[in-house]
């Protein structure tokens, strides 16, 4: 089953979901504009399916805020432009040496590496320019250092150094957490602020959707890692028992695919009670935190 098909539980978040899939296609450059085989590769990477998590949980964070999706589609795409390099890097033969994402070659397969490691530089590059080019002048500064924070050395790309740091080691559950704090739940953490900012929220909204973001991250990775053990290629779209082979340091490693379960449960409640300071309209960044930890794909 491809990414690009919506759980049960999202579908009826399909028209947000519609909404940055539109809004990526058309801040993309266009295929056939020189260099073409790069907006090529870019479009191909971006456009092929996925979740939309990290957009859609920038959108949510904004209504629940007071905001609109519409006010927050600029850094949504941001977001989902920094995803995609980083899965278009992750997937290289000197990183996870993935041949499939979603389903299809990735990009590195369909493009050649120097293509594919350029589309993600031009990826991670186009996220920056849609926030500086299209976010109120007030808030470009805030969702920069924020989104710049997430995806660095200290973050997505820090945890990505961990992980491949970590393949083959004595198993260790701090180790673990941190990795799943930087890696995956940086990013997420940085998705909902990023929502917050372009609702105009309060210190105190912002430090709720920061308290959320970091164990919703965590809850996705576990399940994440599940998957890799209980799904198939075919259904999710991507190879599966990579982490065995490649001895990397999981939650379901270490702690076995039961209390792996639990510990994926007590991250979503954790989650939850972060938006306390939301009220009701929080309420879809609630259920996404209850999916993250039961999802099956």
């Amino acid at each position: 089953m491809p990414e690009s098909a919506p759980a049960a539980p999202l579908r009826d978040l399909e028209g947000r979901i519609a909404l940055v899939q539109k809004a990526l296609d058309a801040r993309l450059p266009r295929a056939e504009l020189a260099p073409a085989a790069l907006h090529e590769a870019m479009r191909y990477s971006v456009l092929g399916g996925g979740k939309r998590l990290r957009p859609l949980l920038c959108l949510l964070a904004c209504e629940a805020c007071g905001g609109s999706a519409e006010a927050a589609l600029a850094p949504a795409c941001a977001l989902e432009f920094v995803h995609a390099y980083s899965l278009i890097h992750d997937d290289l033969p000197a990183m996870d040496d993935d041949d499939l994402r979603r389903g299809r070659l990735t990009c590195h397969k369909a493009y050649g590496e120097a293509t594919a490691i350029l589309a993600g530089d031009a990826l991670l590059t186009l996220a920056f320019e849609t926030i500086a080019e299209e976010v109120a002048p007030a808030v470009v500064a805030p969702m920069v250092l924020r989104l710049a924070r997430a995806a660095g050395s200290v973050g997505m790309v820090g945890g990505q150094v961990l992980d491949l740091e970590g393949e083959g080691q004595a198993p260790d559950l701090e180790t673990v957490e941190r990795i799943d704090r930087w890696k995956t739940g940086a990013l997420l953490a940085g998705a909902a602020v990023l929502g917050g900012l372009a609702a105009g929220a309060t210190p105190a909204q912002l430090a709720a959707l920061e308290a959320y973001g970091a164990p919703l991250g965590a809850a996705f990775q576990i399940a994440d890692d599940l998957l890799d053990i209980t799904s198939t290629t075919t259904r999710l779209g991507k190879k599966t028992g990579k982490d065995a082979k490649r001895r990397k340091q999981t939650v379901p490693a270490i702690l076995g695919v039961r209390e792996a379960r639990l510990l994926a449960g007590r991250a979503a409640a954790e989650a939850q009670r972060a938006l306390e300071p939301l009220g009701s309209r929080a309420e879809p960044l609630r259920r996404l935190a209850a999916h993250m930890a039961e999802r099956t794909d």
